[in-house]
């Protein structure tokens, strides 16, 4: 109940404070490419169950066949404001809406394409789905300082689900064992330091203090 009070209360204020932000992105969005201002992706949440997350779209809006979910460090499909969108993870905002409407947490483990979690979750990685999704965690962290370099492939999709996601769902697993408020306090104190260290240009992070357990727990449960 103290969790949903204050995602409550954080998602409101956040909101009003970064309305101009949301309508500088809009102006942006609407300038660069046409389309929609928003994108809504299909996302597992708690206890497997669907929903439609929301993010400012960076991509070129095209007709047909999806392209992968999983975005290179230099894909085509961003146009130029969405790099600079997703860079300061402004494109992640309208999931403050998500979390007012209960289908996502502040902090919690990011939620998955649904392929990705039907196809490639194991048994001990499906824990992340016990919490409530959320902006921030552990595994978002590190994708976020780490992933771009390690994305910067032919096929980032292959390299995503062999090499990053593992590593990222042990992190939340992590975070999900040992959940306080505190530690929920800490992840967004360090989401806040790395996105502003990144618009400032810091290119190079260390690995996240939960590091050291995640990687016992790939050997105890070793990636399929």
């Amino acid at each position: 109940m103290a969790k949903r009070l204050f995602d409550i209360i954080f998602s409101l204020l956040a909101l009003v404070l970064l309305a101009p932000l949301f309508v500088l992105a809009a102006i942006g969005i609407r300038l660069s490419s046409p389309g929609p201002l928003l994108y809504r992706a299909r996302r597992v949440g708690r206890n497997g169950e669907t929903f439609m997350m929301h993010k400012f779209r960076t991509m070129h809006h095209r007709n047909g066949a999806p392209g992968s979910a999983i975005t290179g460090a230099n894909d085509p499909r961003v146009f130029a404001i969405g790099c600079y969108l997703r860079k300061l993870k402004i494109d992640e905002l309208p999931q403050l809406y998500d979390v007012l409407r209960g289908r996502m947490s502040i902090v919690g483990p990011r939620p998955e394409d649904p392929q990705i979690v039907s196809e490639h979750y194991t048994t001990p990685q499906r824990e992340t789905l016990r919490v409530a999704p959320g902006l921030a965690s552990p595994g978002s962290i590190y994708n976020y300082t780490h992933g771009e370099l390690m994305l910067d492939g032919d096929d980032p999709e292959i390299y995503y689900i062999q090499q990053l996601l593992p590593v990222k769902l042990a992190l939340d697993v992590i975070y999900v064992r040992e959940a306080s408020f505190l530690y929920a306090a800490r992840v967004v104190l360090r989401t806040l330091w790395v996105i502003l260290s990144k618009a400032v240009g810091r290119q190079r992070f260390p690995d996240p203090p939960e590091m050291k357990k995640a990687r016992q727990l790939l050997i105890l449960n070793p990636p399929g």
